[in-house]
Formats: structure tokens, sequence, C-alpha cells
């Protein structure tokens, strides 16, 4: 009787185990589907900049340090390796982008340019999708994060080496301050 008792509990851990640990993996996989998801937008994104840039450069050809900053976020951003890398350059690409369609309110022409217009709107569409992708990418590592920290799956995260995730944030403190908006 006591032979059976123990193989039942052996049988419980080792399908605690095994549920665990596949968990782990298809929220890694998650992890990495939503990653890639918000990747293949932002690479869309990197695609459109030159165009804005080369668009902005023929009107505003003394804003060149406006453009420099733009280039040289969008190479920081696009090589970045690694989930952090990928973050920060992001962050800093939408503060040099806010930053160029700041120049582009000083020129009136170049505001009615039909080109220009349409490269605004189709970044205005890739950024909705961006912050689409990073919600959806963010919930999935909160879960992940979430069962690596519980009681008892973390024990097992551990021994199997399942780390946190990044997620993906605001890194610019000024970004959260409230925006004023004036009526003259």
């Amino acid at each position: 009787m006591e032979i059976y008792i123990i193989i039942g509990v052996v049988a419980v851990l080792g399908i605690f185990v095994i549920a665990t640990y596949n968990g782990f993996v298809k929220l890694r996989n998650a992890v990495e589907e939503a990653f890639s998801t918000m990747d293949v937008y932002l690479k869309k994104r990197y695609d459109l900049i030159p165009n804005l840039v080369e668009t902005v450069k023929g009107y505003a050809a003394h804003e060149a340090g406006t453009l420099e900053k733009v280039v040289e976020a969008r190479k920081m951003a696009s090589s970045a390796t690694t989930i952090e890398g990928k973050i920060a350059g992001e962050n800093m690409l939408s503060g040099a982008l806010k930053s160029l369609f700041a120049v582009a309110e000083a020129y009136p022409d170049l505001k009615a340019n039909t080109n220009f217009l349409d490269l605004q709107q189709q970044l205005q569409k890739t950024e909705d999708d961006i912050a689409n992708a990073r919600k959806y990418y963010n919930a999935v590592v909160k879960e992940f994060n979430t069962k690596i920290e519980v009681f008892p799956s973390n024990l097992l995260a551990g021994l199997f080496r399942f780390g946190r995730k990044p997620l993906f944030e605001v890194a610019d403190e000024g970004e959260r301050e409230r925006v004023e908006v004036k009526f003259s």
C-alpha cells in the first residue's frame, strides 16, 4: 500500500513539473512572438524615416542637427541586439521624431506637401501599431514574469533558468509629465 502512495506522490510531482515547465516554455515563446510582432512594425518605421528625413531636408536645410539626431537614433535603434538595447533605442528615436515634427510645424510649405503628409500619416499609423504591439508584449511579459515569481512555480523557474523579461517602458521622465494646453 505504501508503494502506491509513493508512486502516486511521485506521479503528481512529475505531472506538476512537466506542466509548469511547459507553461514556462509557452509563455517564453509568446514573449518572443510578441517582440517579433513589434519588431516588424519597428522595421516598417525604420523604413519610413529616411523618406521623411529627405522630404524635410528639402524644406528645412538649416535644421541639419535635428535631422542628424533622427538618423542617428534610427541607426541606434535598428542595430540594437538585445531587448534592453532595442527599448533604449526606441525611446531615443521617439524623442527624435517628436523634434522632427516640431521642426515641420515651422514650415507651412512642408506641412502642405502631399508627400510629407502621406509619410506623416503612414508613420502615425505605424506608431499606433507599435503602441498596440507594445501593449501586447507588455501583457505577455507581465504574465511570464508573474509566473516566474509566484510560489511554487518560482522554484522551478530558478531550476530551469527562466529569468525575468524586461517591459517596454517609457524611459524619458518628461514624457510622463502632464501636457499643458493653452488657447490664446
